[in-house]
C-alpha cells in the first residue's frame, strides 16, 4: 500500500493553489482549507525539479496538487470535457495525490510566459503547439525538462500538468483524512 500524504514544503517552490482562489478558469474558489499536499512519491520528485529549478535561478510555482473528490466533481459539472478536467467517476491524477500543476517564477517572483495562460483549454496550451514565440517555447521546454527529468510525465493539452506514471496504481483520495 502506497504511503500518505504529505505537505509540500521546498524552499524552491512557490504554493499559489488557484483552486483556493477565485484565479482559475471558474471565476470561484473551488476549495478552501486545503494545504498543498502530495503522495510522497510525488512530493519527492517535485522537490528534485525544484532543486533543478533553484539551480538555474528559477522557482516551480505550485498552482495545484492534491484535489478532493468534490473539488473533482465541481471543476467537471463547470467544464465536462476529458481533454482538460478528468471524469470524476473514472478519477483524477489530483485525486490520487500524485499530480501538480506547476509554472516557473523568476527570481524576481513573476510567472514566466508559457504561451497561453493556466487553465486554457485551447490548442494554445498543447505540448506541441507550434505557434509559441521563442521565449514561450524556451519557458515550456525548461520547464518540461525539469519536470520529466525529476520523473513525471507530462499532459498532452496542459503543458502545467504533470503527473507520476503508473497512476492506477495509486488509490482515489477523495478526502485528505482517506488515507
Amino acid at each position: 500500500m502506497h504511503a500518505p500524504l504529505r505537505p509540500v514544503r521546498h524552499h524552491a517552490v512557490d504554493i499559489r493553489l488557484a483552486y483556493a482562489t477565485p484565479d482559475n478558469f471558474t471565476g470561484q474558489v473551488i476549495y478552501e482549507d486545503v494545504p498543498a499536499m502530495l503522495h510522497h512519491h510525488a512530493a519527492d520528485a517535485l522537490d528534485r525539479a525544484a532543486e533543478r529549478a533553484w539551480a538555474q535561478g528559477w522557482r516551480i510555482g505550485l498552482l495545484d496538487a492534491y484535489r478532493p473528490g468534490a473539488a473533482q466533481e465541481r471543476l467537471w459539472s463547470i467544464r465536462p470535457d476529458p481533454m482538460y478536467v478528468a471524469d470524476p467517476a473514472i478519477g483524477s491524477d489530483h485525486t490520487r495525490g500524485i499530480a501538480v500543476d506547476v509554472t516557473l517564477i523568476d527570481a524576481g517572483g513573476m510567472v514566466l510566459d508559457m504561451g497561453s495562460d493556466f487553465d486554457e483549454a485551447s490548442e494554445r496550451s498543447h505540448h506541441g503547439y507550434a505557434g509559441l514565440d521563442p521565449v514561450a517555447l524556451h519557458n515550456r521546454t525548461t520547464l518540461l525538462t525539469l519536470m520529466e527529468e525529476a520523473g513525471f510525465c507530462r499532459h498532452p493539452y496542459e503543458w502545467w500538468h504533470y503527473a507520476l506514471p503508473a497512476a492506477q496504481s495509486y488509490p482515489l483520495l477523495h478526502t485528505i483524512g482517506a488515507y
